[in-house]
């Protein structure tokens, strides 16, 4: 090979190495562009989804917005917001204040042992009854001005409860009936009376709520959710001493079974009311 062939083939070696070393220096940028824009991307996704989870978080509960809602009383009320509710005959010279929380087991005890007898002697005018209902199972008294937020069944019941008094006190006697019945109530852990549905189910056992849509649709839209809170307020700020379910009260005594360690019975609520309208 001659000394001018070797002198080009050097240098069209030389140019085809700085060619290759552009090459793998532009590539070497590109990857480097790619990382970076995917760490760019990794980071504004992990702070956009921080974002997000801190705004969710801030967020009010449902329940919590709607304290501050105008409350919406539902018929056959009376009083501040519609938490008087007093059902019987009018010829009936005293009254019986019942105190139950939708979700209380003891509650669904009483009423099913003795919740016909209460019926029967409000229809036969021995005394009227004013409902009390508590949502302290929920873990909700008011503290500081919020709500808790443990469950929601007590609530959303009571709720319901103000959907049937609205169609009528006898859909509503009956409502609260089938809430606490052996058939539909849940477990004091089972916070089933959440599910707007299966509040709704529980109303087509009334016939006065069966396909009833301004019941349903009550129940769905949460109508009476506040004036829910609001009723739950009157329990928690009741006169008569009352911090448990089920309690009855008549001319401001506490009625008491002659066993406190033992739940109500037909024959001990006859005769504590009995005693009480002697009283």
């Amino acid at each position: 090979m001659s000394k001018r062939n070797s002198q080009a083939a050097k240098t069209a070696a030389r140019e085809r190495l700085r060619a290759e070393r552009e090459r793998e220096a532009k590539r070497a940028k590109t990857r480097r562009q790619i990382v970076v824009a995917a760490s760019v991307v990794g980071v504004l996704a992990a702070a956009g989804g921080i974002g997000y989870a801190v705004v969710q978080a801030s967020k009010p509960s449902q329940w919590e917005a709607v304290k501050d809602d105008k409350v919406v009383a539902p018929a056959n009320t009376t009083g501040t917001n519609g938490t008087t509710v007093v059902i019987g005959k009018d010829s009936a010279k005293k009254t019986l204040k019942v105190y139950e929380d939708p979700r209380c087991p003891v509650c669904a005890s009483f009423e099913q042992a003795a919740g016909s007898v209460v019926d029967k002697d409000v229809e036969a005018g021995k005394y009227k009854i004013q409902f009390i209902g508590g949502t302290f199972l929920d873990g909700d008294q008011l503290k500081d001005g919020k709500i808790g937020a443990n469950a929601e069944g007590s609530k959303n019941a009571m709720s319901a409860m103000g959907a049937a008094l609205n169609v009528s006190p006898e859909a509503f006697m009956e409502y609260k009936t089938a809430l606490y019945s052996a058939k539909f109530h849940p477990e004091e852990s089972d916070d089933k009376f959440k599910d707007d549905d299966y509040l709704i189910e529980i109303g087509d056992s009334v016939p006065a709520l069966k396909d009833n849509a301004k019941f349903q649709n009550a129940v769905k839209k949460g109508t009476y959710d506040a004036w829910a809170l609001a009723m739950s307020k009157s329990f928690d700020t009741n006169k008569d001493g009352v911090t448990g379910t089920p309690s009855f009260v008549m001319d401001g005594n506490l009625l008491k079974t002659s066993n406190p360690n033992q739940p109500w019975t037909a024959a001990e609520f006859t005769k504590a009311v009995d005693a009480a309208l002697k009283g």
